[in-house]
C-alpha cells in the first residue's frame, strides 16, 4: 500500500474570556420561589448603579460649637471654652414615641361577662364573707363587677359587689324588670372614705383601737328600699314559698359530689 501522509495537528483554538457581568444574584429556592422579592431586587440593583456614580461633595460652611468666654478670679486661668448648644441631660430610649391604641384607661375596657348571668338570676356565691349563700342579681356595674343582694330579710346578704369568677349561675330566674335601683347605687357607692391620721400629734399607741366599718344610714335606707321591692317579686312568683326557701338554705358539697357534673 502507498503510505499516507500524516496529517498536521490542529493548532488550539484561543478562547477568549467573556467579560464579567455583575449582576445581582437572585437564586432559586423552590419552584417560583426566590431568595429576594421583586422590591428587594429592584432596591438592590438601584444600589449597584449608584456606584458608578461621582458623588460631588459640597463643602458647608464650619459652624463655630463652642465660644470662648473670660472668667474672673485670680485661679480660674481668665478664660473657658463653653458649648453654644448644651447637651441634653436627659436622652429619650426612643426617638418617636407613638401612642398606642391598645392601652387605654383600665375603666374604659369592654367588659366581657358570661351569658348566664343576667339580671334576675339566682347565683351561689363561692368567695367571701357570705359565700355558700344563694343571692338574685340586680345589675352588671361599668366595672364588670355585678351588683347582688340576699334579700337581706332571708340570708342577712346586704348590696354588695362580686367579681363574676366567683359565682355560680343557677336556672332559677326572677322578674326584676319592676324593681327600679337608685341612680346614686354604681362603683363610687362602695368606695370606703379612710380617715387620714396625724401623724405629728402625740397619741397613746395602746390606747388606739381599730375603727370597724359601719353601714350609713344612707345604706341602710338603700338596703330597705331595694330589698322590698325584691321581696314583692318573689311574693308574686308561683312557687314563692319554694324560693325563699331556696334563698334561705346554704349550698354545699358532700364527699362524691362534683360541681361540674350538677345541675343548678
Amino acid at each position: 500500500m502507498a503510505p499516507t501522509k500524516e496529517k498536521a495537528a490542529a493548532s488550539p483554538k484561543v478562547v477568549k474570556k467573556a467579560k464579567k457581568m455583575h449582576r445581582f444574584r437572585n437564586p432559586l429556592l423552590a419552584d417560583g420561589v426566590r431568595r429576594f422579592s421583586k422590591g428587594k431586587v429592584v432596591q438592590r440593583k438601584k444600589m449597584f448603579a449608584l456606584k458608578s456614580l461621582k458623588k460631588v461633595r459640597v463643602e458647608k460652611p464650619k459652624v463655630a460649637i463652642t465660644v470662648v468666654k473670660k472668667i474672673g478670679g485670680a485661679k480660674n486661668g481668665g478664660e473657658r471654652k463653653v458649648m453654644l448648644r448644651k447637651n441634653k441631660s436627659y436622652l429619650p430610649t426612643k426617638n418617636i414615641v407613638r401612642k398606642r391604641v391598645g392601652k387605654r384607661c383600665f375603666r374604659n375596657h369592654k367588659r366581657n361577662t358570661r351569658k348566664t348571668l343576667k339580671t334576675g338570676k339566682v347565683l351561689i356565691l363561692l368567695a367571701g364573707r357570705h359565700k355558700g349563700k344563694r343571692v338574685v342579681l340586680l345589675k352588671i356595674l361599668q366595672s364588670g363587677l355585678l351588683l347582688v343582694t340576699g334579700p337581706f330579710a332571708l340570708n342577712s346578704c346586704p348590696l354588695r359587689r362580686i367579681s363574676q369568677n366567683y359565682v355560680i349561675a343557677t336556672k332559677t330566674r326572677l322578674n326584676v324588670k319592676k324593681v327600679k335601683l337608685p341612680k346614686h347605687i354604681n362603683d363610687g357607692y362602695f368606695r370606703r372614705v379612710v380617715k387620714k391620721k396625724n401623724t405629728r400629734a402625740e397619741r397613746d399607741i395602746f390606747a388606739e383601737k381599730e375603727e370597724k366599718y359601719v353601714p350609713s344610714e344612707q345604706r341602710k335606707a338603700d338596703q330597705k328600699k331595694v330589698d322590698a321591692a325584691v321581696m314583692k317579686v318573689i311574693a308574686a312568683h308561683k312557687e314563692s314559698k319554694v324560693i325563699k326557701r331556696y334563698l334561705k338554705s346554704m349550698f354545699s358539697l358532700r364527699s362524691n359530689q362534683f360541681p361540674h357534673r350538677m345541675q343548678f
